[in-house]
């Protein structure tokens, strides 16, 4: 695995060095203090599986960087590191296409967090955004498969949701609902699909605007 630390501070490019080895001791970590250097090793290292970007960098607006990169390299995934946390930053990085928002004062252990969660392919939204943008409803109840019917998904899609809201990823829905992994990619195209949107991210947000009421159908 092959990690691109993209910031203009030295220290912070230092602490990400340390939390990745921390997590992935195997990981070569390349580092750029500008987007100029980035898209350099980029172009060097097309197998570069995972870049944290900063968005705010010296030479070039972070969400043009981001833009072009999701444009001509799609397959690798990007986190958005900003000191900047507010609902609409937030949401122009995922629509970008970042697959992870990492606040630059977010604690150490829920940075590895974050960092694992989208290594193993999920998305990770900070929590305090994910309450503001999706409600508590989110966070406590489980979706009722009668609530969905007009969506036409099958009960199995719905459980897949249910999970997919929760952040989790392909590997541990699989593990969760003992299915094949390529099964569980294939229930998440057909969810998007039925939501209208094209991203994890998307669906979250869109579920969470939905009224929908989630108690457990057995009332508990």
């Amino acid at each position: 695995m092959k990690v691109l630390i993209v910031d203009d501070h030295t220290l912070i490019r230092e602490a990400l060095h340390a939390v990745l080895k921390q997590l992935k001791r195997e990981a070569i970590i390349l580092e750029a203090s500008n987007s100029r250097e980035a898209m350099h090793i980029v172009e060097e290292h097309p197998d570069i599986g995972l870049i944290l970007l900063d968005i705010n960098l010296p030479d070039r607006d972070g969400f043009s960087v981001l833009r072009e990169l999701r444009n001509r390299y799609a397959t690798i995934a990007i986190i958005i590191l900003s000191s900047s946390d507010d609902q609409d930053t937030v949401r122009r990085a995922f629509k970008l296409g970042a697959l992870g928002f990492i606040p630059k004062t977010t604690e150490r252990e829920v940075m590895l967090n974050a960092i694992e969660l989208v290594f193993s392919g999920g998305v990770y939204i900070p929590s305090e955004i994910l309450e503001e943008t999706a409600g508590p409803r989110l966070a406590n109840k489980k979706v009722a498969p009668d609530s969905l019917e007009g969506l036409g998904l099958t009960d199995r899609q719905i459980d897949v949701l249910a999970l997919l809201i929760e952040g989790k990823s392909n590997k541990v829905i699989a593990k969760m609902l003992n299915m094949a992994v390529p099964t569980v990619k294939n229930h998440v195209t057909v969810v998007l699909k039925a939501l209208g949107v094209a991203t994890r991210t998307e669906a979250v947000i869109k579920v969470g605007k939905m009224d929908w009421e989630w108690p457990p159908k057995s009332g508990s």
